[in-house]
């Protein structure tokens, strides 16, 4: 980091440590805005190639018994293990599921959808998912609700102290990485203006939030896609090897968006917060040392195989020729499916995201955010 980064960082640390007051919430509600990384079963209500809900995903979620609920993980994912560390009696329900209005007022609403994107575009192969912008249009609507409810003055007191995730953007680069389908792919732009495309849309949305009323943010980079199994088949990588093509890409990508949010701050801050989570690092840091964290495989994917179609499931009648491979240990393994993390390694990212130090959250960690008094 140079030294201009530095007192940059410094000086907006000391702004914003001096303007707010740390004073305990509460309780904790969240709105979770993102893709399958963070999907609680919304695309369980969607006509869509992309769902989790067959067995084994879920094996591993105690409130559910081990029963899929969507979620496109052996367990938790990050925001549950957050909200829970934080005080959450329940996980936000997902939006598309019946009767979640009034939800929000008491644990938050989870958007997210499989194979989602910030560009609308995304993930059109897979046929149904809810786009970043509709997200925030149905987060819209469950405002509508509350302010019926609360009134005007009362939501905008309640969205204050609520805390506005969002976990978006790999899909987006997952879809330009991969190669064109005949008919269908167009040319591609260069990657400079995919970065500041996607930069911009994911500002529009979050200026739009603000609009909305919310006013404590995470905001999570994207993580290094080169590594995961489905990248690494895609480009015929052998064990410990990652794409530095795609790594790169998104790397650019993660410092305009850092840069981005430095200047929202600064624009509409000490009272609204956006905080960049770097996932990025905290999952390299993984990758690279592995063993260290408990790990014994970040190579392969716990479910589905190393090959196309990478297609995780169970047969109800257990019949051992129609289910995928699946790990003796998932806690072993990084990666849960060809895509996603295992709940051990959500685990781990969360407690580095919760107190960690500003290499991993900037301007502060969730803790803190979630502490902050921004009367």
């Amino acid at each position: 980091m140079d030294i201009f980064r530095f007192s940059k960082r410094f000086i907006f640390t000391s702004f914003v440590l001096t303007s707010f007051h740390v004073l305990p919430s509460l309780s904790f509600t969240s709105f979770v805005f993102g893709d399958s990384l963070v999907d609680a079963g919304n695309n369980d209500y969607l006509f869509t190639l992309s769902k989790a809900n067959s067995p084994p995903y879920g094996i591993d979620f105690k409130p559910s018994g081990g029963r899929p609920t969507g979620r496109f993980t052996n367990g938790r994912t990050i925001p549950d293990i957050i909200g829970q560390t934080l005080g959450a009696v329940s996980f936000p329900p997902p939006y598309l599921a019946p009767n979640t209005q009034a939800d929000a007022i008491h644990r938050g609403i989870n958007y997210a959808s499989g194979a989602s994107g910030i560009l609308d575009k995304t993930g059109s192969l897979f046929i149904g998912r809810i786009p970043l912008s509709t997200q925030v249009n149905y987060f819209e609507q469950s405002r509508n609700y509350m302010v019926n409810v609360m009134g005007e003055k009362r939501t905008k007191a309640f969205l204050k102290k609520a805390i506005f995730s969002l976990t978006t953007g790999s899909n987006d680069m997952l879809n330009y990485v991969q190669p064109s389908i005949p008919f269908l792919g167009g040319d591609k732009v260069s990657p400079s203006t995919l970065q500041d495309y996607m930069v911009f849309n994911l500002t529009t949305q979050l200026k739009r939030l603000h609009e909305l009323g919310a006013r404590k943010f995470v905001v999570v980079g994207i993580a290094l896609l080169g590594c995961i199994p489905f990248v690494r088949a895609l480009n015929l990588l052998p064990r410990g090897k990652c794409s530095v093509e795609v790594n790169t890409l998104i790397q650019g990508y993660n410092q305009r968006l850092n840069s981005t949010l430095d200047q929202l701050n600064r624009q509409l801050g000490p009272e609204s917060v956006f905080v960049y989570a770097n996932s990025y690092d905290v999952f390299s840091r993984i990758i690279l040392s592995y063993r260290h964290y408990g790990f014994e495989n970040a190579d392969e994917p716990c479910c589905g195989g190393n090959f196309p179609p990478f297609i995780c499931f169970k047969s109800n009648n257990n019949a051992s020729t129609a289910t995928s491979v699946l790990c003796d240990d998932r806690s072993k393994y990084v990666f849960w499916d060809a895509y996603h993390p295992t709940e051990a390694v959500n685990i781990i990212i969360s407690k580095m995201l919760l107190d960690g130090d500003e290499s991993i959250s900037f301007p502060m960690n969730f803790r803190e955010l979630y502490n902050y008094n921004n009367s």
